[in-house]
């Protein structure tokens, strides 16, 4: 059996070392395949740990704290959790980097510690979402929802290449569809960077480019794989969320305030209500990942709990298994001269 190594930083997150160390024993319970060293504060973490089984404790004397800013952070803090988690997987002894901390600061882990892959400009953060109303589809992926805020038409035109291999690797959808996202759906839509874009994409040979798509219509399967800039592709997810929380609060208080009739009716709709809470839970998805670096590096919210971080080990688990980094290398390797041509026409 080949054993996979995940480094694991054990004190970023509003709960942890708590619901890190509990969520990595859930999953170390699942996968017997995976060990995890856990880079933290040893006299905090030791006594959540129930079992040293697969589990080896690494003292990192310093935390980046979620106010830190975070180039800042990576540079002065060396012993921190982060850093010496992430300066594992550069070396080889881990194969993988995971984290619920500042998320400025895994970033500029993955990108100045672990490394972009040759020929990426950008790496992008892409995460997985919920398909609500499509019963051929129950999740879609958006990239890039936060690295690059500023962010131009080549990168866009690599960050469908990205998205393709990540849907077809780990989330297994055959030939998935691209779409970027924009203000409206015809051609012509969009500043120039999108115009650019589409252009670029439609004309690419090997990607099953559909054209924009609106963000109104993502929850509805408009696309397997979402292209944004990073600015637009973050307030779409931040608003998705808060969107989601703010409909299930207005449900409820709605129920508590229709009186016994509407107490009632709840309690009859509560495994509807269930259902419909657990589809559109995107943490059971896993975390966000940044694509282009050397190796997998995932990041998942900062109030992630033990389910999400399991789950979330167990996406990882995939990305080694199905080698998505080795098919990018491979890909942007052999693709270079295309890669270059593609920048030139894109400037």
């Amino acid at each position: 059996m080949n054993i996979l190594k995940i480094a694991v930083d054990a004190m970023g997150g509003d709960y942890a070392p708590k619901e890190i160390v509990a969520g990595v024993e859930e999953a170390r319970d699942r996968y017997p395949e995976i060990e995890f060293d856990l880079y933290g504060q040893i006299d905090k973490v030791k006594p959540f740990l129930t079992t040293s089984d697969r589990i080896n404790l690494v003292q990192a004397d310093e935390v980046i704290a979620m106010e830190d800013e975070p180039v800042k952070a990576i540079r002065r803090k060396k012993q921190s959790s982060i850093v010496l988690a992430a300066q594992a997987v550069r070396d080889g002894e881990a194969d993988a980097f995971f984290s619920a901390g500042n998320t400025g600061a895994i970033l500029a882990a993955g990108l100045l510690i672990i490394g972009r892959i040759k020929g990426i400009d950008r790496p992008g953060l892409t995460t997985t979402l919920p398909v609500l109303n499509n019963p051929d589809q129950d999740q879609f992926l958006m990239l890039d929802v936060g690295a690059n805020a500023d962010t131009k038409p080549f990168n866009l035109y690599q960050y469908a290449i990205l998205g393709k291999y990540y849907a077809q690797t780990v989330m297994g959808v055959e030939n998935p569809r691209i779409g970027l996202l924009n203000n409206g759906t015809e051609a012509d839509k969009g500043d120039l960077v999108h115009k650019a874009t589409h252009e670029a994409l439609a004309n690419a040979k090997d990607l099953n480019f559909i054209g924009n798509v609106e963000s109104r219509e993502l929850l509805n399967g408009a696309a397997d794989v979402v292209v944004s800039d990073g600015f637009s592709g973050n307030a779409v997810l931040k608003n998705t969320e808060g969107t989601a929380l703010s409909m299930l609060k207005l449900i409820k208080q709605s129920i508590m305030d229709g009186g016994l009739g509407g107490k009632l009716g709840a309690a009859l709709l509560k495994p509807t209500f269930k259902a419909i809470q657990a589809k559109m839970d995107y943490s059971q998805y896993g975390g966000a990942v940044l694509l282009g670096v050397k190796a997998p590096v995932i990041k998942t919210h900062g109030s992630t709990k033990a389910e999400t971080v399991a789950n979330t080990i167990g996406q990882i688990k995939s990305m080694l298994e199905n080698h998505i980094v080795d098919d990018v290398v491979t890909y942007f390797g052999e693709h270079s001269d295309e890669m270059i041509a593609a920048k030139e026409a894109l400037k």
